[in-house]
């Protein structure tokens, strides 16, 4: 049992040293990190909350890349603010004249790093850049991907980015919101409702409109990346077999199928109801009617109220029927500047009536109302199957005139520009690293030189778990029980399996009563003749080896027992027996002596004699003093003179 416990707590303390390195274990990124006295100035100042610096580059892409933007030089050279107006809104507010300005994070910035920053709020922002070179939806993936940063959270605003269609006469300048896109994804937060976009344009091929169709909504809570004002990866990959994923921070939080998984569907149902088909007047669609014989029963009271007066309610003495329970309040006093002609008549306040509050209660006593016993409400006849039955109608199937099929919804019109049109009540949201790839490990790569040092560096720069701990339990209270249970049940098991018991030994021992005798002068006189007869047992010791065999010795001990008998039969009926202990033989007349002993003390017990038990107690005891011992005393009765 010891040796079970003592492995249960090796375990414990294993897998809790265990959960302490990986709790104390940096994580490891692909990005070079020195120490700040080894570092290069970067850049002449440094954020000073960051607790080590970092070398960065601005980074490079390789592989087939369309458009990659960092903002590392300062400037929005290739970007281009609108000029345009919004459409379906007041003039006071339709104009695109959002600003954005090119700089750093305010928080676990990195040196030489910049991103483009939305700088106004409750305005409309539009900004635009073109691509190295148009996207064609072909035999190639989309792999589009960016950072947002929500400095100061966010209230109600997006963060999405719009790939605008390739068309002669895409003018970046008027980029509004009616400006024709291929694709928009993105974050987006309004109230409670945290979305990430995915939303593409599909060309109906019958009547050639372009229609949105919106991708399922992800299953993820998207609540932490609005609020923990830290950089996030946003990445979209669409893969020329319709099927799609979007990742933050490099962990898939959607995936699906364009066919399948789009609302509404790209494809529409073969088949729609018959808008000129009119359900028939004499169809029955009820499953149950009522009972037509049914009959309500004579005693059945509809007029019964479901309320009675409780006729065993009694008036509570001390009921002061004539105080009421509200009176005016003597301490009010009207204000200076009431004015009756315009605020009527003042009345002081009313406040409840102190010689209520000691009394059960003040103003006319009410019977109090109980359930009526009676009542039983409107009757109704029970229901019944109905014979008539003909199930839900529905409107007869047709074929539909506008279905179309299109398995290929991944090959989209193409793309040549990236714009950002949004509307926001917050400022200061943070853009950058925009990457557009036909190749993952491009972007992932990408992210590895750009994000991955904003997350190292936001990771350094964070509080230690103890304060994280309390400060998401100062957002849920209900937090503290899960922190005490956590901390509390390891202790309290490890107290009660680990903690060193009193050793405790597996026997029992049993305390022997010694027998006593009844006459205290008798023990004293076979002490003293035990000791004559252990002196001469010795002497006798040497003479006995040289003597006949044990044969000749049985048959002279049983002759003298046989007499000895006798004698003790005759004396027992005058009452003149003792009990003395007498040297003996081996070990083996003994026993024999002894159990003769016990039987005769079955048929004669006198009360100045021990109980067999004790008998038999001193009898084992005299046996298991070891085989060295040559003679041993033998309770024997003699006749007393």
């Amino acid at each position: 049992m010891r040796l079970r416990w003592s492995w249960t707590c090796f375990f414990l303390l294993s897998v809790a040293m265990v959960v302490w390195a990986e709790v104390d274990e940096p994580e490891e990124e692909e990005a070079f990190v020195e120490d700040s006295d080894e570092i290069e100035a970067t850049d002449a100042e440094a954020d000073a909350n960051v607790s080590f610096q970092v070398t960065y580059k601005t980074p490079v892409p390789t592989g087939n890349v369309f458009f990659a933007e960092t903002f590392d030089d300062g400037s929005m050279g290739r970007w281009h603010l609108s000029k345009t107006m919004k459409d379906d809104v007041d003039d006071d507010i339709a104009k695109y004249d959002g600003k954005w300005e090119v700089e750093a994070l305010k928080e676990n910035k990195v040196p030489g790093d910049l991103g483009l920053v939305l700088k106004s709020r409750a305005k409309h922002h539009a900004i635009a850049a073109m691509l190295d070179k148009p996207f064609v939806f072909n035999d190639e993936p989309l792999v589009v991907q960016y950072e947002v940063n929500f400095q100061d959270g966010i209230d109600c605003g997006g963060a999405y980015i719009k790939l605008l269609t390739d068309s002669a006469d895409l003018d970046l300048e008027k980029f509004q919101d009616h400006t024709p896109y291929t694709i928009m994804f993105g974050p987006d937060k309004c109230g409670e409702d945290y979305k990430l976009h995915f939303i593409f344009r599909h060309n109906n091929p019958l009547n050639k409109d372009m229609e949105e169709k919106h991708a399922k909504r992800s299953s993820v809570d998207l609540k932490k990346f609005y609020t923990d004002k830290k950089t996030h990866l946003y990445t979209l990959v669409l893969n020329p077999d319709n099927s799609y994923e979007m990742f933050i921070d490099q962990s898939r939080v959607s995936q699906g199928n364009l066919l399948n998984d789009v609302v509404p569907p790209v494809n529409p149902p073969k088949e729609i109801d018959d808008p000129k088909d009119r359900k028939p007047e004499d169809w029955d669609e009820r499953a149950k009617i009522p009972d037509p014989e049914a009959i309500k029963p004579d005693d059945w009271d509809e007029e019964a109220p479901a309320l009675v007066e409780d006729p065993k309610a009694l008036k509570p003495e001390g009921w002061l029927d004539d105080e009421p329970e509200l009176v005016s309040d003597p301490s009010a006093e009207k204000p200076d500047d009431w004015d009756e002609e315009m605020d009527g008549e003042w009345e002081a306040p009313q406040i409840p009536n102190p010689a209520c509050e000691m009394a059960p209660g003040c103003g006319t006593w009410k019977i109090p109302t109980i359930n009526n016993p009676h009542y039983k409400g409107k009757w109704k006849a029970p229901l019944i199957d109905n014979l008539n039955f003909q199930g839900v109608w529905s409107p007869r199937k047709i074929d539909n005139p506008d279905f179309f099929e299109d398995l290929h919804p991944f090959r989209m019109s193409a793309f040549r520009a990236v714009g950002l049109e949004l509307w926001s009540m917050t400022s200061d949201i943070y853009f950058d690293n925009f990457i557009i790839t036909s190749e993952k490990a491009v972007a992932d790569r990408w992210a590895s030189d750009s994000w991955g040092l904003k997350k190292l560096v936001a990771s350094a720069n964070e509080p230690g778990m103890l304060s994280q701990l309390i400060v998401a339990a100062e957002e849920k209270p209900w937090l503290w029980i899960i922190y005490i249970l956590t901390v509390g049940l390891p202790i309290g098991l490890g107290v009660l399996f680990c903690w060193p018991k009193k050793a405790e030994d597996d026997y029992v021992y049993k305390k022997v009563d010694i027998p006593k005798a009844a006459n205290v002068e008798e023990e004293e006189d076979d002490e003293e003749q035990v000791e004559e007869e252990q002196a001469d047992e010795e002497q006798a010791e040497g003479e006995a080896e040289g003597e006949g065999d044990e044969e000749e010795d049985a048959e002279e001990d049983a002759e003298e027992d046989a007499e000895e008998d006798a004698e003790a039969e005759t004396a027992e009926a005058k009452g003149d027996l003792e009990m003395v202990d007498e040297p003996e033989g081996s070990a083996g007349e003994v026993l024999g002596d002894i159990q003769d002993g016990e039987d005769e003390e079955d048929a004669t017990k006198s009360n100045d004699t021990a109980s067999d038990d004790e008998m038999k107690e001193a009898d084992e005891g005299v046996q298991s003093t070891g085989d060295g011992m040559k003679q041993t005393v033998r309770k024997r009765r003699v006749r007393k003179d």
